[in-house]
């Protein structure tokens, strides 16, 4: 097979066309004039590649940018459930690290893709599986966006039902205080188009000193909880078995990198073509891994030395909040609704450019919108109609990790032989497209795709432990029990993709190489 970084382009798009010049185009290969994202205003990109003038971005951007988006009270959840799951402290210290560290790795892998071919990660994914064959992960990378969002939403809520309550009096249940319910998401979902509308330019500083003020916020929080627990019954509590903990590592790496793997290149498309590779891989780890591994902790501690929160039905907001003194209580909720904000940021912006990415031919800014109705009415599910938080949470999780596991997988392995993803040849839809392949679609990688789907929910189970909705045939293995689904999902897709030799070489790929 020949080298596909070696053809010389015959498609629509020239490797010197408007990518080069500052001028772009659009989801349908329409060339628009844009203007560099600043401060303060509204980007103008889309999904089109960014040109070399605006490669500015540096490493420590994206350290804080995903400092911020994980220092959302989420983690606690995280934390409890690792309790529930029968480890000790130390276990799930072990756990959180392995499996938030490791698993942002992989964002920082997927970040190489992005500062490559500087354009989001679905949008290179067309150059491995085709304009159609990409309409797959696209739409399971939205679902997941759309998820997180709808969860950080009604968390949100949660936090500003529960300081209506202590500061007016009102219930602290959102199915008692539907209007403030409604009024507490509105709020919520304007704070964050704001910020995500306006783009890259402008989430990159927010993240920066969000990560300062909540931060410090959360810390402050974080001491007067660990001096109301009780240590003795943290320390004693038993030892889970070694299965337990693997079964931890992957609850972690699924609720936390594996989520936000579909995102990595939309953060960093922004970088600056002599940016090492190292760099963004520990920028993505260390960023997202320090945050993660604290609240995860402190979750679990909470979860071993305050036993009413494994079971509030209501997250941890409101349980939380009233084991504190008035005053503290009020900087939590702040704190909660600040971080939760932070983390739907980027969310939301990603969820944007993966919705252009299915072809919607509306600005940036619209698909933001758009992405946030969807999100809206998820939160109002929650709030107001499901009678747990939990179990859908974690369900949810477990789940969408399995086919993004899998993007995962191709989209590495077709990393080893690709160093440039065709510019603005990504961005032609029709039959004209250097990635038509054959119908549109690359057949091997979109089957391994699929086959690594199938055998990884063999091994999964989803829903509440007493009874699951959702078990698959083998879940009764030693990988299912230990809850290794995702890891083989992982092993197909990179293995058989290779096994494959990658993508069909394309009619015509880019000559311009970039540094690895």
């Amino acid at each position: 097979m020949s080298d596909p970084t070696r053809i010389t382009p015959t498609g629509p798009a020239e490797a010197a066309g408007p990518a080069s010049t500052g001028a772009s185009a659009s989801p349908g290969g329409v060339s628009v004039a844009t203007v560099p994202a600043r401060l303060g205003s509204v980007e103008q990109r889309g999904i089109e590649p960014v040109p070399p003038a605006e490669r500015t971005g540096r490493p420590m951007q994206l350290f804080w940018a995903w400092f911020a988006a994980n220092i959302s009270i989420l983690g606690l959840p995280l934390g409890i459930s690792l309790i529930n799951g029968g480890l000790n402290l130390w276990q799930a210290l072990i756990a959180a690290a392995v499996g938030a560290f490791g698993s942002f790795a992989i964002v920082g892998v997927i970040s190489i893709a992005g500062r490559r071919g500087h354009a989001p990660s679905l949008t290179l994914s067309r150059a491995i599986f085709g304009v159609r064959g990409n309409i797959g992960p696209t739409v399971v990378s939205l679902l997941s966006r759309l998820g997180w969002e709808t969860v950080n939403t009604a968390t949100a809520a949660f936090a500003l039902i529960a300081l209506s309550s202590l500061l007016f009096g009102t219930s602290g249940k959102a199915k008692d205080v539907p209007v403030i319910a409604l009024v507490s998401i509105g709020i919520f979902v304007v704070c964050t188009v704001i910020v995500s509308g306006l783009g890259h330019a402008t989430l990159m500083v927010i993240q920066k000193w969000a990560t300062w003020v909540f931060g410090g916020l959360n810390i402050v929080v974080a001491i007067f909880l660990l001096t109301r627990i009780d240590w003795s019954v943290v320390f004693n509590t038993p030892a889970g078995s070694t299965a337990a903990v693997i079964i931890g590592i992957g609850t972690i790496a699924g609720g936390t990198g594996i989520g936000w793997a579909n995102a990595g290149a939309d953060m960093s498309r922004y970088q600056g073509d002599r940016v090492s590779a190292g760099s963004l891989i520990v920028s993505a780890a260390a960023g997202a891994g320090i945050p993660l591994v604290l609240l995860i902790g402190l979750g679990s501690v909470l979860g071993a030395g305050e036993a009413g929160l494994a079971a509030a039905a209501n997250g941890p907001v409101g349980a939380l909040a009233e084991a504190m003194p008035p005053w503290l209580a009020i900087v939590y909720l702040v704190t909660a609704f600040g971080g939760l904000l932070v983390s739907n940021h980027m969310s939301v912006y990603s969820a944007g450019l993966t919705t252009l990415t299915l072809g919607v031919r509306i600005k940036r800014v619209y698909a933001v919108i758009v992405d946030v109705i969807v999100t809206t009415i998820g939160a109002i599910y929650f709030l107001l109609i499901a009678d747990n938080f939990y179990d859908p949470f974690i369900s949810f999780i477990v789940l969408l990790a399995v086919p993004i596991t899998a993007w995962v997988g191709v989209f590495i392995a077709d990393m080893l032989r690709r160093r440039d993803y065709g510019g603005d040849a990504l961005l032609e839809l029709s039959s004209r497209s250097v990635y038509w392949y054959r119908g549109g679609i690359e057949w091997r990688a979109t089957g391994v795709w699929a086959a690594a789907i199938i055998i990884g929910y063999l091994f999964t189970q989803a829903g509440p432990a007493a009874a699951p909705w959702f078990t698959g045939p083998l879940h009764s293995t030693w990988f299912g029990q230990n809850g290794l689904g995702w890891a083989i999902t992982l092993a197909v897709a990179f293995l058989g993709y290779l096994a494959l030799s990658g993508a069909r070489t394309p009619r015509a790929t880019p000559v311009n190489e970039v540094r690895a």
